[in-house]
């Protein structure tokens, strides 16, 4: 038996991968479409963009949050670094995609439209969405993404810790629920933005 809230490893530790590569030659594909969106000014390629990612983003944001977070609150210590070990690699390089997907294009689509020119009637609702979106890429890349590393920089310890574990695991999932709960402000400003 070990200490408490120490997981012990049957064998050996696993391989746990930080970054996935298969994931890097995705992400770098989401990029290159997203550069190639903006500088042929494609609109089609820009909207495609802005609306794919943005609804990853929200869609993840809402799972993990609402639905995962409680199935993972209920989880033993063990169960949630199995779980972690499997789950946090692909959000490293997800997350961040999304993130820049959604801001990259929906910023030049906006530009694009005249939308953040003064007088424009979107104006007023583009920059309380900028706002809000500001906020959501902080709380990703800055509370969400390094929560993520943390755990799998602990679960390729020999020793891990459950408890660290679970403890940025309910980090990850709060944050995540919050953040799902913005992007239901910026639906309702995005669809009253489309109908002006």
């Amino acid at each position: 038996m070990g200490e408490p809230g120490v997981l012990q490893h049957e064998t050996e530790p696993p391989n746990i991968v930080i970054v996935p590569r298969v994931g890097l030659v995705l992400a770098g594909c989401a990029a290159a479409f997203v550069v190639f969106a903006i500088t042929t000014s494609s609109a089609w390629a820009i909207m495609f963009s802005h609306v794919a990612g943005g609804a990853m983003w929200t869609a993840i944001d809402l799972y993990v949050g609402l639905i995962l977070g409680p199935i993972i609150g209920g989880m033993s210590i063990a169960a949630r670094s199995e779980f972690s070990a499997r789950f946090m690699p692909k959000m490293v390089v997800l997350m961040p995609t999304v993130v820049m997907m959604t801001l990259a294009a929906g910023f030049q689509l906006a530009i694009n439209l005249g939308n953040l020119y003064p007088g424009a009637v979107n104006r007023p609702w583009l920059i309380t969405s900028m706002v809000v979106v500001g906020i959501m890429a902080v709380v990703a890349l800055g509370i969400l993404e390094p929560a993520n590393i943390a755990v799998l920089f602990e679960m390729r310890k020999d020793q891990p810790d459950g408890e660290v574990i679970a403890h940025l695991m309910k980090r990850f999932v709060y944050t995540a629920g919050i953040t799902g709960l913005m992007q239901i402000m910026t639906l309702v400003i995005m669809t009253r933005v489309a109908t002006q």
